[in-house]
């Protein structure tokens, strides 16, 4: 087994989809070969997490209409929740493409590594059947579905925050990662809220996401923004 298939417990009959998966577009246009590169395998990973995520979705929350049931699914396949997911497995350190790509940090991008964990699934997929690509997807989502347990179905700690602040100002909050420790497999992050040169609030999570959605919690609890409009009025008053 690749140091990759040691890493997702999942070793391929089939290498060539393996390598189809890790082949970013950039690399077939630099080196002129064609179809063969993991834009369909991304096509097909999309259609199976789609499937698996809702079929999970749909046995678990029993009660729950088909509006809330979409915006969960939105939450679990998300660019920036499969991001995460390709970043847990190291997945941007496989994958082979472009010198102008690479330099360009390509490696860490989201929309790439998003990509390559779709194009991933669906090499699985083809590689075995639907039981196995659904056996690592709800294995590498495991984290998220349990948050969406524990958190209510309509909480969005971002998107709410980000409402309340577009309400004073256009600008959007920005989220900085201040540390990340412990082994590739087992981070944890530090993350920081600021806008408008306020640090709004700092959250604690085992990825960026988490610890993004934490940072907006504290923000909203502590209201930060309030506090510093209120001082400047008193200051300006004086």
């Amino acid at each position: 087994m690749n140091p990759l298939e040691e890493r997702i417990g999942y070793k391929f009959r089939n290498s060539l989809l393996l390598a189809e998966a890790l082949t970013h577009p950039s690399l077939r246009h630099e080196t002129h070969r064609t179809h063969f590169d993991n834009q369909r395998l991304e096509f097909l990973g999309d259609a199976v997490l789609q499937l698996v995520v809702t079929e999970h979705l749909y046995g678990y929350f029993t009660a729950e209409a088909e509006g809330k049931l979409t915006k969960l699914r939105a939450r679990l396949v998300s660019r920036e929740a499969l991001a995460v997911h390709a970043a847990a497995i190291n997945l941007g350190h496989y994958l082979m493409m472009g010198r102008g790509e690479e330099a360009s940090g390509g490696r860490l991008r989201n929309s790439t590594l998003a990509d390559a964990f779709e194009a991933l699934v669906g090499a699985i997929f083809l590689d075995s059947d639907l039981a196995m690509a659904r056996k690592f997807i709800l294995e590498q989502t495991a984290d998220d579905l349990a948050q969406l347990v524990e958190e209510p179905i309509d909480v969005n700690p971002k998107g709410q925050l980000q409402e309340l602040l577009q309400a004073i100002s256009p600008r959007s909050p920005v989220y900085e990662v201040m540390s990340q420790t412990g082994p590739e497999h087992a981070k944890t992050f530090v993350v920081r809220a600021v806008w408008e040169g306020i640090e709004l609030g700092q959250g604690t999570g085992r990825s960026k996401k988490q610890a993004e959605t934490a940072a907006a919690i504290e923000a909203m609890r502590e209201r930060r923004w309030e506090k510093e409009s209120a001082l400047a009025e008193r200051e300006q008053g004086t």
